[in-house]
């Protein structure tokens, strides 16, 4: 007995000391050197125009990457789930790959197609489109990132509620538009929210893809991310530890409202 209960704090205190090396301790350094800065100091470096359009820029791909990945998820779970055909796995395991591919690896995917220099480069400058360094290439850049975190919570649910409900409600006399609208989607509503929350939470932590194709033009193509990184490189602490810290409490705000739906999934 003695011996199960050593061996219980044992493990105990090494997944302590674990997260303690690789989470408590970087982020209270980062709250040690931001009151060491000053909040006035970080403050001010924070409301700076390059700042506030880094950061805007970034919750706006955040916001496209939900809207768009967030229609798409609903739509590709349901496919993956609901249809057989040929190449379905190919689809599935496809979903998956920017799990598997480094992002400065996409990045540069991006490039290979819409460069200058590009696949589709000569036909982009004949229609005076841009994509690589402009604001499409990191929404693309953002949607590859976010892709699978919506169509897997949504298939997860899918699987597991089944199709008894829709065929209920077709048989009396809804159309496929009004079951799914009135019985699939609150039914997969928490898997649908799920996905959205990690969905904008991996598209604010993006960094290697956007800084690829979008080379972080101050004003053009940073992002909060990329606007940390150089503000490091150019000896911007002040700047840096602001931006850091706005990012940090957003991915709070999001953690909260994701336990929250975790609470609300497990309860239903």
């Amino acid at each position: 007995m003695i011996g199960k209960r050593w061996r219980g704090r044992l493990i105990a205190g090494s997944v302590l000391a674990y997260l303690g090396v690789v989470l408590v301790v970087p982020l209270a350094a980062l709250v040690a050197e931001a009151l060491d800065a000053g909040l006035g100091a970080i403050g001010a470096a924070l409301v700076a125009p390059d700042a506030l359009e880094a950061l805007g820029l970034s919750l706006g791909l955040a916001a496209a990457a939900v809207v768009l990945n967030g229609a798409f998820g609903v739509a590709g779970a349901l496919v993956v789930v609901r249809h057989r055909f040929i190449g379905r796995r190919v689809l599935d395991a496809a979903v998956d790959a920017s799990l598997a591919v480094s992002p400065v690896m996409t990045g540069l995917a991006f490039l290979l197609v819409f460069g200058r220099q590009g696949w589709l480069g000569t036909t982009l400058d004949t229609l005076h489109l841009r994509v690589a360094f402009a604001l499409p290439g990191l929404v693309l850049a953002t949607l590859f990132v976010t892709l699978p975190f919506t169509v897997r919570e949504v298939a997860y649910v899918l699987e597991e509620i089944g199709t008894e409900d829709e065929e209920a409600a077709i048989t009396l006399g809804a159309s496929a538009w009004n079951a799914f609208r009135r019985v699939t989607l609150p039914n997969i509503r928490h898997g649908l929210r799920l996905g959205i929350v990690l969905t904008a939470a991996r598209a604010l932590g993006e960094f290697g893809a956007v800084l690829v194709v979008g080379g972080g033009i101050g004003g053009r193509t940073e992002t909060a991310t990329t606007f940390i990184f150089t503000s490091v490189d150019e000896r911007r602490p002040a700047a840096a530890l602001g931006m850091a810290l706005a990012l940090g409490a957003v991915s709070l705000l999001l953690l909260v409202a994701l336990e929250q739906v975790k609470r609300r999934r497990s309860a239903t």
